[in-house]
């Protein structure tokens, strides 16, 4: 237990750069600077100089083409090759010669991105280490232990208790979508709370991830689901007058079929958000009290420290519970779409 205290306070000392102080602090910067995308990977700051990891920027301009040129030329805000990060959008636009703003076609390696990648690969690598035991074992005759035998957990939770009740008869034809969703959250969900590199990427807590996420659940149910499901969206079991001649209900569930996934991604992005967000906050309140005098910041920071503490715990709770929740209601709205009629 103390050595976990000991990692997490260390974990909490590296999300403030190394020689900043309260003047220095700009809340705006310092929280978005976290949970926002860049172009560069931002490690740390000693002795007021940025440690980052520049990335490959990649553009196509209707003007002048494609470009492709390191993140370091525009680190500093700095124009290059008439290129420049807008600073109310964080994005990169393009200033024509006669002053006209463009926004080019932007697929340059963010630091999401990025992160994304290495969540991903290892993610691959870990449902390949588990593999690699069943292919050198008889698993009949013998239990999994360490890590396959963790993984091996999950699994039968996630597909016994969620998505076999959820799901029906048919549950193993949507068992490969549903795992893969729940362990792609939760490893991004955790490795989020690691704030160095290669953790600290708000990967979850990016609604276009949550929203690509939502929109899968989004076809799986709709796409797939059976003849039922259809007529008691355009023609439900209520009395005829709500159906014709305005049809009241058949409007009302055909905009439940996109409520559904817009909560899912609301849902999930929100509580990631704003894990991170109180998290830093926290954090930030040990310099933001230095000029309090040194009794108080002395007291204040104590009680932040160990408040950061049980919130980096509260987190890995949250990591789960996300992962799970996001699942399980896939998992309901998928069983809701392969129902058969009672009779």
């Amino acid at each position: 237990m103390k050595g976990l205290i000991k990692l997490i306070v260390a974990m909490l000392a590296a999300l403030i750069p190394v020689g900043l102080g309260a003047q220095d602090l700009d809340m705006h910067e310092y929280l978005f600077g976290h949970i926002g995308d860049s172009y560069e990977w931002h490690i740390t700051t000693v002795n007021s100089k940025p440690v980052s990891i520049y990335l490959p920027v990649i553009l196509h301009s209707k003007h002048s083409g494609w470009h492709c040129f390191s993140s370091r030329h525009i680190a500093e805000g700095e124009s290059y090759q008439g290129f420049a990060i807008d600073p109310e959008k964080g994005k990169l636009v393009e200033t024509l010669s006669d002053g006209t703003i463009y926004r080019p076609l932007d697929i340059s390696v963010t630091k999401n991105v990025l992160g994304l990648l290495i969540n991903s690969i290892l993610l691959l690598v870990l449902v390949l280490s588990a593999a690699r035991w069943y292919r050198k074992h008889d698993a009949m005759q013998e239990a999994p232990r360490g890590f396959a035998g963790a993984m091996e957990m999950m699994v039968c939770m996630i597909e016994d208790d969620v998505i076999k009740d959820c799901v029906g008869a048919d549950y193993r034809r949507y068992s490969p979508y549903l795992l893969s969703v729940f362990f792609f959250i939760f490893i991004n969900n955790l490795m989020g709370i690691v704030p160095f590199f290669p953790g600290g990427a708000n990967i979850t807590g990016n609604i276009a991830i949550t929203m690509t996420l939502a929109l899968c659940t989004f076809i799986a149910v709709n796409v797939f689901g059976n003849k039922h499901y259809w007529k008691d969206i355009l023609w439900p079991d209520v009395p005829v007058y709500l159906k014709v001649p305005i049809p009241l209900m058949p409007l009302i569930e055909i905009i439940g079929m996109f409520t559904k996934p817009f909560s899912l991604m609301v849902r999930l992005f929100a509580n990631i958000l704003a894990g991170h967000i109180m998290l830093l906050g926290v954090v930030a309140v040990v310099f933001l009290t230095a000029k309090l005098g040194t009794a108080l910041n002395a007291g204040l920071s104590v009680i932040a420290v160990f408040f950061g503490v049980f919130m980096d715990v509260l987190e890995l709770l949250v990591a789960f519970l996300q992962a799970y929740v996001f699942t399980m209601l896939s998992s309901v709205f998928i069983g809701l779409s392969r129902q058969q009629p009672q009779e």
